[in-house]
């Protein structure tokens, strides 16, 4: 019992951990990579007839004013592919960024909003991720990083933590990852690689030596385009320990997360 709950409390601070340090990385690159007044002035015209204001950013929430055509219009803020807009009324709600190309810069010219899509998705060149799931009946965290050769050939170097009931560990892998369809948004990938897995049994009845051994696998999954670089990623390994006591063991391991592409 007392085992569980301290693998759990280390599950625990580790996720959070995880998350934490995603968020922060996400939230970098977001600087990064975008910049929502880039390419437009932050007060446009509208030129369509009208355009509408939702409360939040989504076609989920409800409509609650109109901008009619010719109103100035100032962009505030930007989430995936909605904006956060004042009117010249003092009104604030966001709009869809289809409605945003019905605008106009104040000298009349058309304004490019930035447009991240499947085709983006497809050509990507870095993939950075977390993800966690199961190895074996143990819990497993793992971190990625992806560098695309092709669209659809990539080199992909893992670490992974394994936190057990008896025993916990780490793993680090490089792998080839193929996707034959890179342009869909749900496109499918298969994989082969090779690399090291290290065992810390937490038995103290019998004293047990720490193990490190080579380890290969195959992998299939699949990468779902989500909205601007985000990523949700399923992956499904078959491990092969190479044992240096000539019983070689079969692991199976599940995995889903989240990534952005660069």
């Amino acid at each position: 019992m007392k085992c569980r709950k301290r693998m759990a409390a280390r599950t625990l601070k580790l996720l959070l951990s995880l998350v934490a340090a995603y968020t922060a990385f996400a939230a970098q690159t977001a600087l990064a990579w975008e910049n929502p007044f880039a390419n437009y002035e932050p007060e446009v015209v509208v030129s369509d007839p009208f355009i509408e204001l939702h409360t939040g950013p989504g076609r989920g929430y409800p409509v609650f004013y109109v901008a009619a055509q010719g109103d100035h219009i100032t962009i505030l803020k930007e989430r995936t592919e909605w904006y956060k807009i004042a009117t010249p009324r003092g009104k604030k709600g966001w709009v869809h960024v289809s409605q945003m190309r019905a605008t106009l810069d104040l000298d009349g010219g058309v304004i490019e909003f930035p447009d991240y899509d499947t085709e983006d998705f497809a050509n990507r060149r870095w993939e950075l991720g977390f993800q966690g799931g199961d190895f074996d009946g143990a819990n497993v965290l793992s971190a990625y990083g992806a560098f695309h050769l092709t669209p659809n050939i990539a080199g992909q170097l893992t670490v992974s933590q394994l936190l057990g009931d008896y025993s916990d560990g780490y793993m680090g892998t490089a792998s080839i990852v193929m996707s034959p369809f890179p342009k869909w948004r749900v496109s499918p990938f298969f994989g082969v690689g090779t690399g090291v897995i290290h065992t810390d049994p937490q038995t103290t009845v019998v004293q047990s030596e720490d193990r490190t051994d080579e380890i290969v696998h195959a992998a299939l999954g699949f990468n779902a385009y989500l909205s601007r670089r985000f990523i949700l990623r399923v992956e499904y390994r078959n491990h092969l320990i190479l044992t240096s006591r000539d019983d070689n063991e079969e692991i199976d391991e599940w995995r889903a997360g989240f990534s952005v592409f660069l």
